[in-house]
């Protein structure tokens, strides 16, 4: 009997954090991965020298041509690649009044269209194999929003829209979507080197801005969610024949899921009779415009 041959893995932001814990699963289960980040030192510092299953690369995801270059060779390398995991990416826990026009696009640029440009260079090959799996990384803030969280989370709900949009495209091809929500992580995500606050400092806002950052500080190193178990179970999800379309992560993530289903489920409930009276006079057949638009 025959092993199956080893899977081709891409994963960005892999030089730490949940990144570095996924390379590490994919190669402690024996298949292949394209492990790539803006600083490919970093790579080998924290995941070895490349080999026969590793392959480093240097790549700024917000850079078009370098998500290309890097998808190219990976195919030139391993042939085809199996498995997508686009996670690189940072949190801007700035107040809104207290960020600029600036932070809002840098933000973007490496949460949204980053993921885009490797999505867009990944998707020809995967297409042309008719088979594929998809991992974006979103957050719990891709679920709710909260104070401090106006561009971090506006970032990852547009994640989570783009991603649900797209499994709904790409389905026919074989290939499998799946949105990956993180609750709290024991990763660097709070630590100096990767979180971004205000940098237009309000004087109204002077004493919640100083409680959020204590609260995000005290946090650090201290969450409940454990990378490593993470990498596992992506391994888990890779391998299933029907993925979710969206997964979460962590016994807060749960909750937090849980809470925003009860929230929506009462608001909508609340508001029925207002929301269903604006509706003309026509014949509705929502199961037409449902299944029609969102197959």
């Amino acid at each position: 009997m025959t092993s199956p041959a080893p899977r081709i893995w891409f994963v960005t932001g892999a030089s730490r954090g949940l990144g570095a814990e996924i390379v590490r699963a994919v190669l402690a289960a024996g298949d292949r991965v394209v492990a790539t980040a803006r600083n490919r030192q970093a790579l080998v510092d924290s995941l070895g020298p490349d080999g026969d299953n590793l392959l480093s690369l240097s790549l700024d995801v917000t850079r078009p041509d370098q998500a290309q270059a890097a998808v190219d060779a990976a195919l030139a390398r391993f042939g085809r690649i199996d498995v997508l995991v686009n996670n690189a990416g940072y949190g801007n826990l700035s107040l809104f009044e207290e960020s600029t026009a600036q932070d809002v696009q840098a933000q973007y640029d490496t949460n949204v269209f980053g993921l885009m440009h490797v999505t867009r260079a990944v998707l020809p090959a995967m297409r042309a194999q008719r088979s594929g799996r998809i991992f974006n990384i979103s957050s719990i803030g891709g679920i709710v929003g909260g104070e401090s969280g106006a561009l971090y989370c506006a970032s990852k709900f547009a994640v989570e829209g783009f991603s649900e949009s797209l499994a709904g495209e790409v389905r026919r091809f074989g290939i499998h979507v799946t949105i990956v929500e993180p609750g709290f992580f024991r990763t660097d995500f709070l630590e100096p080197t990767s979180v971004r606050h205000g940098s237009h400092a309000i004087a109204d806002y002077a004493q919640v801005a100083a409680d959020l950052k204590a609260f995000y500080d005290s946090r650090s190193r201290n969450q409940a969610g454990d990378p490593a178990r993470l990498g596992q179970a992506l391994m888990t999800l890779a391998s299933v024949e029907r993925p979710p379309v969206r997964w979460c992560a962590g016994s807060d993530a749960l909750g937090i899921v849980q809470a925003k289903i009860d929230s929506l489920q009462g608001e909508l409930d609340a508001w029925r009779d207002l929301s269903a009276s604006t509706d003309g006079e026509f014949e509705f057949k929502p199961e037409a415009e449902t299944t029609m638009a969102w197959r």
